[in-house]
């Protein structure tokens, strides 16, 4: 049984030491956030963080992640409260949703060791294949998280999931509560 933490919580896989780590968090844990993309590393759609360090969960096994402490998007935060979150919603820089998750991931540990990136720090540590092409806004994004972080910024964004209509349109007044007619 290989035993680690999971989002602050122990958890232990009884399954195979040498399944991806990708395969325990979606089947075994149900945390299906992170995503089949490629399954060789290439394209990032599976990244975590493992202790801190954002990694292609398809490439770790369970063996490798014992111990470990491992975030994944379902963790980073419970109310989409995390700057990368929000400045991705902010800068419009979500098409399709894919990748989005392993992009994430990357760019919060980025955020995490240098709340001031540069345009190239951002594309060496975000090396995520996005096929709808957000990468401009994904720059952008990314930086303004990292203001955000540095408390240069905030961001009014979309309220959190699970808001009534009402409060949403409230808190966010381009949002309407209208009733369907």
């Amino acid at each position: 049984m290989t035993q680690m933490t999971v989002n602050d919580r122990p958890v232990r896989f009884d399954m195979d030491p040498q399944t991806p780590l990708l395969w325990a968090l979606r089947d075994a844990a149900n945390l299906t956030g992170s995503k089949y993309g490629c399954g060789v590393g290439d394209c990032g759609a599976c990244m975590v963080l493992v202790d801190g360090e954002a990694l292609r969960s398809c490439l770790i096994t369970l063996a490798e992640a014992e111990g470990r402490f491992i975030t994944t998007i379902e963790g980073l935060s419970e109310d989409r409260s995390h700057p990368v979150q929000q400045a991705m919603v902010a800068e419009q820089a979500i098409q399709c949703g894919f990748c989005t998750p392993g992009i994430v991931m990357a760019a919060a540990a980025l955020i995490q060791r240098n709340p001031d990136p540069s345009e190239a720090d951002v594309r060496e540590a975000v090396p995520n294949l996005c096929r709808c092409g957000v990468y401009p806004r994904l720059v952008r994004a990314i930086q303004r998280a990292g203001r955000v972080a540095r408390r240069r910024e905030r961001i009014s964004a979309a309220p959190a999931p699970g808001i009534d209509m009402e409060d949403a349109a409230r808190a966010v007044p381009a949002l309407r509560a209208d009733s369907a007619e």
